[in-house]
């Protein structure tokens, strides 16, 4: 009965995010940039212009963020990269990237957002440093392949876990200090890598089962997803997608009788 007002807020979310992408890649274009404008002699800016051109983020706006730091921008602006932190009732963790140019109003909004659903704000690294794990995720693209037929290079790479993904890709784990030295075995044994980013991934998930929980935990991701800030949000719940597909028509029927 309500798959339609599900499907429209599907859609919006994705319309809103892909303004929200464009923003994002010039945060992080500018913030590599901070360091050398020339992406020749910049690998982080060079890498930073390339993922912005695989999400089809038009030129002009690549453009426009470099050009705040070679002084052609009168109007230039410090990027902030700050990690926040929360707790909610039930070891439930939330950690979230921000990109920011004004720290202060940053740091409102998201506490506004969280103090909605009663979680409480922890100091940064509070969290993460017992929570979660801070590792190197790549995936490679299967290309027409079996994944045993590329399991022997990924585990002689040096990676420390891997598992198939939906979309016949390989998501594959490695320590930080390992990315470099992985990446080279794997590409000279021909394999496509197709993206890869830091991420903090739990070391346990908590399984959330009552509906209403998973309700407050849903609306307020949303509420994340759509703050221009937030470059990337971590947890370590696990909701079923029977539940998340119950909460999300639950939100979308109080929005229509409204």
């Amino acid at each position: 009965m309500w798959r339609w007002p599900v499907i429209e807020r599907q859609k919006a979310l994705v319309n809103a995010l892909r303004w929200k992408t464009f923003t994002i890649h010039a945060k992080l274009i500018s913030l590599a940039a901070q360091k050398w404008w020339d992406p020749d002699k910049n690998p982080t800016l060079h890498e930073a212009i390339e993922k912005a051109k695989k999400d089809n983020v038009p030129s002009e706006n690549i453009a426009r963020a470099i050009r705040k730091w070679t002084w052609e921008d009168k109007e230039w602006i410090q990027i902030q990269e700050i990690y926040y932190e929360w707790y909610w009732v039930g070891w439930v963790w939330i950690i979230a990237k921000t990109l920011t140019d004004n720290r202060n109003r940053t740091t409102s909004s998201i506490r506004h957002i969280f103090s909605k659903y009663g979680w409480s704000l922890w100091e940064t690294w509070s969290v993460s440093n017992f929570a979660f794990k801070f590792m190197w995720v790549c995936y490679i693209s299967l290309s027409g392949k079996k994944l045993e037929e590329i399991e022997e290079y990924i585990i002689e790479s040096g990676a420390e876990d891997y598992n198939l993904e939906e979309d016949d890709t390989v998501r594959v784990l490695s320590q930080k200090q390992d990315l470099a030295s992985v990446v080279k075995y794997l590409k000279e044994k021909w394999l496509e890598i197709t993206e890869y980013w830091l991420e903090y991934i739990a070391n346990s998930t908590i399984w959330i089962s009552d509906f209403d929980k998973a309700l407050k935990i849903i609306k307020l991701v949303e509420d994340l997803e759509w703050d221009e800030d937030i470059e990337k949000v971590w947890h370590n719940y696990d909701i079923s997608d029977e539940m998340q597909n119950q909460a999300i028509e639950a939100i979308e029927k109080a929005k229509f009788r409204t």
